[in-house]
């Protein structure tokens, strides 16, 4: 997926000393990161609400970028319809949780993006893609996220892996593990730091004691449910954040409906990176380069071959937003340990 914000923020991504913490006695302490609305396309789009990057956090392991939609009924919208548009530096990893989407890239990919089955795109070095909601699809619903890639891995070939998690199935729910280890599990998609990601449903009244990795932070996006974790309460569409050192988390679905969720979490990434629109580089003058290449064709990213917008009077790929008059200021990311309750 695209950001089609025509004024993208300026990310750049290093650790940073944070004071105070929310103590939840007897387990971790959590953060609670809000999203967003931001549209995705033209004016009759559909809303994504996006919790990664946020002033207050930019980055939970290599996990940069969270968009979270839906459900949504795209027989009112136009449905996702994102052009042709290019990537550097990092992953995609689209998961579903209804509806179909078309995925079309430059490395000569043609997929269906389907509910359960994890698609990641590694854009290396560089390349373009497209993502169309199917005609047959009605309801749309899913995260879309990306993570970076080290700076020993991203100037690397492009890539694309596809895999259907098996069901981990625990006493009042159930997971479905896409990456990493968690719940016995394992996914076999290559990651280029450790990191884990996973949908977790709890059944009405649930509630699962989830051993996790000491050495990760994490991430557990609500979709719908009466949650908390560790004893704090976390809203739909919101991002409880934890940071290292647990060993377990507790998490409670209150209500008297099924809740879904998403895990996300790695190893925290210390390499200062800059994020600027569709483009993950080094510094400014990175960015300016690629931003350049992809509005001359370049070789870089190739062509993208198959796609066909919902709009026939749409763009046939996306142009690159103006760059700011300035060169990127800093953006510093907290260490990893959770903060003060901050709403955005």
């Amino acid at each position: 997926m695209s950001n089609t914000e025509l004024q993208p923020a300026e990310f750049a991504l290093s650790p940073e000393p944070s004071s105070g913490t929310i103590h939840c006695e007897g387990g971790a302490d959590v953060e609670i990161i809000t999203s967003r609305e931001v549209p995705l396309g033209g004016p009759r789009a559909m809303l994504v609400r996006r919790t990664l990057p946020q002033r207050q956090r930019s980055l939970i392991g290599a996990w940069c970028f969270v968009d979270h939609y839906g459900p949504d009924d795209v027989s009112l919208t136009d449905g996702m319809d994102v052009a042709p548009h290019p990537h550097t530096g990092l992953q995609t990893v689209t998961w579903l949780f209804e509806g179909d989407v078309e995925h079309h890239d430059s490395g000569d990919v043609h997929a269906r993006v389907q509910p359960g089955e994890v698609n990641l795109m590694t854009a290396g070095a560089g390349i373009c893609h497209s993502e169309v909601s199917t005609p047959e699809t009605t309801t749309l619903h899913g995260v879309q996220l990306w993570t970076v890639l080290p700076d020993a891995d991203r100037q690397g070939p492009r890539r694309f892996d596809h895999h259907a998690p098996k069901p981990v199935h625990f006493p009042g729910g159930q997971a479905l593990v896409f990456l990493g280890s968690l719940l016995g599990y394992e996914s076999p998609v290559k990651t280029f730091t450790p990191l884990v990601g996973a949908e977790i449903r709890l059944d009405a009244g649930g509630s699962l004691e989830l051993e996790v990795n000491p050495e990760h932070e994490h991430g557990l996006l609500v979709d719908s449910g009466d949650i908390d974790l560790e004893g704090v309460k976390v809203a739909p569409t919101e991002l409880a954040y934890t940071g290292i050192g647990e060993t377990r988390l507790r998490i409670r679905n209150n209500g008297q409906t099924p809740a879904l969720l998403m895990l996300i979490g790695g190893t925290p990434f210390t390499e200062e990176v800059v994020m600027w629109w569709n483009f993950i580089g080094r510094n400014h003058e990175e960015i300016s380069r690629y931003r350049q290449e992809w509005e001359e064709h370049g070789d870089r990213f190739g062509e993208t071959q198959g796609y066909v917008g919902l709009d026939p009077a749409g763009p046939d790929r996306l142009p690159a937003p103006k760059l700011p008059n300035a060169a990127i200021k800093p953006r510093k990311n907290p260490e990893p340990k959770a903060r003060p309750k901050e709403r955005n």
